[in-house]
């Protein structure tokens, strides 16, 4: 399983990339054929004072890819909301193969 995580328009501290990372493995438990995750960490906004913290997941299994973006006042709720739709997403990818 390849994870790639990458900021845009800032530097994450060591403490975002470890939460992310801690929340990445669990999904493994999912889908025990993940490829690939990308994760992105975006600022919106820049020009005006309130900054969205945009997180956006992308993971590949064979056949299949699923994505998710969800968009909060942080990095780690709006990355947990992500985590926790795309982890919805595979169970039902799973469920609806094993039927």
């Amino acid at each position: 399983m390849t994870v790639n995580i990458q900021t845009v328009r800032f530097d994450a501290d060591s403490k975002l990339i470890d939460h992310v990372q801690k929340k990445l493995q669990k999904l493994g438990n999912y889908h025990d054929r993940i490829v690939k995750i990308e994760v992105y960490l975006k600022l919106d906004n820049v020009v005006h004072q309130i900054k969205d913290k945009i997180a956006e997941i992308r993971i590949k299994v064979p056949r299949h890819e699923f994505f998710v973006k969800q968009t909060s006042k942080s990095f780690e709720e709006s990355f947990d909301n992500a985590v926790e739709s795309i982890t919805t997403q595979i169970k039902r990818l799973k469920e609806k193969q094993a039927a």
